[in-house]
């Protein structure tokens, strides 16, 4: 039944016709329909016969079906109901499938994936990748990520210092690996075609302590909440945010080699890390 649907938008949109579905707008349901496209995202994440695989957002499967014939076990989470009745019709036991929102579930698990991959929905693909990174227990098994989200998100997550792209989700991706953009992905390879260019980003996942990581996320998204203000006024904000004393703040920013006459976009990810390493040598800050 599902022979060449995940190529042709006609047959999409029968199948969906007939098992009384709708792609819904809250939810920037956007299948990736060039098999070239599908093939390109699998074999930049590159799973291993003997690896557990992520999938986000899996759609009608298409990206799904190359998964299962490489790699171990396939877990796909999609929040779609009927979209996972057609998941389990196709796959069965191929494919373990966690119903709901990824923002929640995939911070949910217990299990951890060897490799995550995902055609991300505009709207929440931040908010998706940010639990992932943020979840106390990544990075330990994580090997490899590749995401398709909008082309101004992926120059965002390979932003560096005095780009206007850099910010606390700059940060984020680059202290907890080593993103880069693998290829845009144009619109007509979806369906429906969105009215943006997408990219493919791979990130590389390094080890990194779970308190600095914290606290340096902290740290970027405190010092980057009034982006034209000098670090020395926008202190406040992270005193605010660590229950501390501004001037104890200051001290360790410029301890961090950090000028209280920069802002937040100048200081590079090292700048971000020393400081986040500094704070979290006081007990009071774990």
């Amino acid at each position: 039944m599902f022979d060449g649907v995940d190529d042709a938008p006609n047959r999409i949109r029968r199948l969906l016709e007939a098992n009384g579905l709708s792609l819904k707008k809250r939810w920037g349901q956007n299948f990736m329909i060039s098999p070239a496209a599908r093939e390109r995202v699998v074999s930049t994440l590159d799973p291993r016969p003997d690896e557990d695989v992520w999938e986000i957002g899996p759609g009608l499967g298409g990206i799904t079906a190359l998964l299962v014939a490489r790699a171990r076990r396939v877990t796909v989470f999609e929040v779609d109901h009927g979209l996972i009745r057609l998941l389990e019709r196709r796959f069965g036991e191929r494919i373990a499938i966690v119903a709901g929102d990824a923002v929640r579930t995939v911070v949910e698990r217990s299990d951890e994936p060897a490799r995550i991959v995902g055609n991300l929905p505009y709207r929440s693909a931040a908010a998706i990748i940010t639990a992932i990174l943020e979840n106390p227990r990544f990075p330990a098994d994580v090997r490899r990520m590749v995401f398709t989200v909008q082309r101004e998100m992926a120059a965002r997550m390979v932003a560096g210092p005095g780009s206007s792209d850099y910010s606390p989700f700059s940060v984020l991706c680059r202290i907890t690996g080593e993103p880069r953009t693998i290829g845009d992905v144009s619109p007509g390879s979806f369906y429906p075609a969105p009215q943006v260019v997408s990219t493919i980003v791979q990130v590389d996942p390094r080890a990194i302590d779970v308190n600095i990581r914290r606290l340096c996320s902290i740290c970027a998204r405190s010092l980057f909440a009034q982006r034209r203000k000098t670090i020395g006024n926008t202190a406040l904000n992270l005193a605010a945010a660590l229950g501390r004393d501004p001037k104890f703040v200051r001290d360790r920013i410029e301890a961090a080699g950090i000028s209280l006459r920069s802002r937040a976009e100048e200081i590079p990810v090292e700048g971000y890390l020393c400081l986040a390493s500094l704070l979290s040598a006081d007990p009071s800050l774990e």
